[in-house]
C-alpha cells in the first residue's frame, strides 16, 4: 500500500478523473468549441412516469443534467467518513457543479460541462449523447432491477440494483428521488459483494427543473497516442475528455475507460532524472486502488498508472497489456 508520500502523488494523477467521476455524463467544456446540438430541459415535465429499471435508470442521468439544486451529502467509505456541500446550477446551457468537503482536508472541486457523448467519434458515426448511449451500453453489461421503495433526506425513493453480469466490474444500488428522478444515495458493491463506498444526500433544497436548455458536447475524434490498451474488459469504451493534467504537463498522457457505469483511469508519462517516481505495484487510494508498472518503450523509460474502481486483477491485466505504436495515430 502507499506511503503518505506515494499518496500525495497518486492524489495530485487522479484529480483529472476524479472530477470526471463527480458526473460520468458530463464531457467538460473546451473554449472555442461551436454549440451544435441542445437539449430543453422543459420536455421532462412531459415525459410519463419510468416503468422499468433501465427507464429509471436514463430519466435519473437526464434529471442530473436538468436539475438545479444545493445539497449536503456524507460520503462513507473504507477511508473513513467526510461531509461535503453540493451545489449545481446551468448558465446559458453549460452546467456547473461544486463539491466542498466539509471536515477534514479541505478539499473543492469545479466543473463547468455539457452533455457528454457515449465515445469519441466524428458526426459522421453519430455518437448518442450520454443518458442514451450509457442506458443502451449498460443494458448489456448489467442486470438492472427495482428493489424496494425508501425515504431518503425526507423525500421518497426508488431503489434501483444494478449488478453485473461478469466479475470484472463493480455494481451499484441507487436511490432515486421518485418525484425527479435525482440520485439520492448510492452504494457501491465490490466484486465480492461487500459494500465499499456510500455516498448520500442528507439535505437536500427542493431541486428545481431548468427553464432552458442544456448543451450537448460536440463530435470528438481521438487525440493522437503513441500507446493503447491491447486489453480492456468488455464493453469499456474511450472516453472523450479534455484532461488539465495533461494540459499542463504534455508529457503525461492521460485516457479514461469506461462501461457508462465503471471507470478506469490511465496515465503514461516518462521517468525522468529528478521526477519522483512511484514504487511498482499495488497502491490503495480511498476506495480506489492504482497499478503502478515501469516499462521502456523506445529506449524509453515510462511510467504506467491504471487507477479505478475496480476488482484489482482487471487493473492489473490493463497495466500489463499496453502497446507502442511506432508512429502515433
Amino acid at each position: 500500500m502507499a506511503d503518505r508520500r506515494i499518496a500525495k502523488r497518486l492524489a495530485l494523477l487522479s484529480s483529472a478523473a476524479l472530477l470526471a467521476h463527480l458526473s460520468p455524463a458530463v464531457a467538460e467544456s473546451t473554449a472555442g468549441q461551436v454549440d451544435t446540438e441542445r437539449f430543453d430541459c422543459r420536455q421532462l415535465t412531459d415525459w410519463e412516469q419510468p416503468e422499468s429499471p433501465l427507464e429509471w435508470f436514463e430519466r435519473s442521468l437526464w434529471a442530473s443534467h436538468c436539475l438545479v439544486f444545493q445539497a449536503r451529502a456524507v460520503r462513507i467509505g473504507i477511508d473513513g467518513v467526510r461531509t461535503l456541500a453540493l451545489s449545481r446550477d446551468i448558465q446559458d446551457g453549460i452546467e456547473r457543479e461544486v463539491a466542498r468537503f466539509l471536515d477534514g482536508p479541505p478539499v473543492f472541486f469545479e466543473r463547468h460541462g455539457r452533455i457528454g457523448r457515449m465515445s469519441w467519434s466524428s458526426a459522421d458515426e453519430g455518437a448518442p449523447a450520454s443518458p442514451v448511449g450509457i442506458a443502451r451500453h449498460i443494458d448489456q453489461y448489467y442486470r438492472l432491477s427495482m428493489g424496494s421503495d425508501e425515504r431518503i433526506a425526507n423525500r421518497s425513493a426508488v431503489r434501483l440494483d444494478i449488478e453485473p453480469l461478469d466479475g470484472m466490474r463493480f455494481g451499484q444500488r441507487l436511490w432515486l428521488d421518485a418525484q425527479t428522478s435525482l440520485p439520492l444515495k448510492r452504494e457501491l458493491i465490490d466484486d465480492r459483494g461487500r459494500v465499499v463506498e456510500t455516498f448520500q444526500l442528507t439535505e437536500l433544497q427542493p431541486p428545481q427543473l431548468h427553464e432552458g436548455y442544456v448543451v450537448l458536447d460536440a463530435y470528438r475524434e481521438p487525440p493522437r497516442q503513441s500507446w493503447f490498451p491491447a486489453w480492456l474488459p468488455e464493453g469499456f469504451v474511450d472516453q472523450p475528455i479534455d484532461s488539465d493534467a495533461e494540459r499542463q504537463d504534455r508529457a503525461l498522457g492521460h485516457r479514461i475507460y469506461s462501461d457508462g457505469l465503471s471507470t478506469l483511469s490511465l496515465f503514461v508519462e516518462p521517468i525522468e532524472e529528478g521526477r519522483e517516481r512511484l514504487i511498482p505495484g499495488l497502491h490503495r487510494l480511498g476506495i480506489s486502488l492504482a497499478v503502478v508498472r515501469h516499462v521502456v518503450a523506445g529506449e524509453r523509460p515510462l511510467q504506467v498508472i491504471v487507477m479505478g474502481e475496480l476488482p484489482p486483477r482487471v487493473l492489473v491485466q490493463v497495466a500489463e497489456n499496453l502497446v507502442w505504436r511506432e508512429t502515433p495515430e
